[in-house]
């Protein structure tokens, strides 16, 4: 079986995020796997233990893409590709084509990836792949049985929980609750140096430069406003809910 994980490199969720000049500042900054991509990486690995084959992992961005590749690799994955180019904005419409492209031909029997990213949370990337590839999505994964050529998913519907059956090749994303990722190893992180790792451009692809334009735009990037420290009304009931009223009517004009 070839198990396909698209992945994104974001920011460490521990770290502060600094804005200048409209753009989030990377200086020092540590980036990781996209977290619910881990996951996604977990069950591929987990996967192959029980079925057997190969396990790729795949992202398109900057060269610093290379480490999460590499962590992924250290966890047990078996191959890294990296599609690395200038041209290659990171507008959702634009990743799923390119990523099409190259999963488009090769041999593919399942794909996962998470359910969305931490970075810009839009959670569009799966299934626009998938409707490329004309193959089934099913979404926000807990736990996924395969069976032959079938494939069958719990996933969490807001709260509720749907059993999905599709026929593979298919994508799925991971939420929360699928697995519990492992850590790599030092021989893991040792073995990962003489892994496969193939990097690309847009030249070794089969797709068209003008296929590749954004769909959707930043205008504007900004931190919300800091909150401010709180207030204590004194006074019995009735004055402080008078003085609420009276801050709401002229302070914050909500009345």
């Amino acid at each position: 079986m070839d198990i396909y994980v698209i992945l994104k490199q974001t920011f460490d969720t521990e770290e502060k995020i600094i804005i200048e000049d409209g753009q989030v500042t990377e200086d020092g900054v540590q980036y990781v796997i996209n977290p619910y991509d881990e996951y996604a990486v977990e069950e591929a690995i987990q996967k192959r233990e029980e079925l057997g084959g190969n396990v790729f992992v795949i992202a398109v961005g900057p060269e610093r893409t290379s480490e999460a590749l590499r962590t992924a690799l250290a966890m047990g994955a078996d191959e890294a590709i990296l599609i690395a180019d200038e041209r290659i904005c990171s507008d959702e419409n634009t990743v799923s084509k390119v990523l099409a492209s190259y999963l488009g031909s090769q041999k593919v029997d399942l794909i996962l990836g998470g359910y969305f990213s931490v970075d810009n949370g839009a959670g569009q990337v799966a299934i626009r792949l998938a409707q490329l590839l004309d193959i089934p999505h099913v979404g926000s994964i807990t736990k996924l049985d395969i069976r032959d050529d079938k494939a069958i998913a719990d996933r969490d519907a807001e709260g509720d929980l749907e059993q999905v059956e599709v026929t593979l090749p298919a994508v799925f994303t991971a939420q929360q609750g699928l697995n519990e990722p492992r850590y790599p190893s030092l021989p893991g992180i040792m073995k990962a140096k003489r892994k496969p790792f193939k990097q690309l451009t847009l030249d070794d692809l089969d797709i068209d430069e003008t296929e590749l334009a954004p769909k959707t735009e930043r205008i504007a990037l900004s931190l919300p406003p800091q909150k401010e420290a709180g207030q204590i009304l004194k006074g019995d009931t009735a004055e402080q809910v008078k003085e609420i009223v009276e801050k709401l009517r002229h302070e914050t004009k909500l009345l």
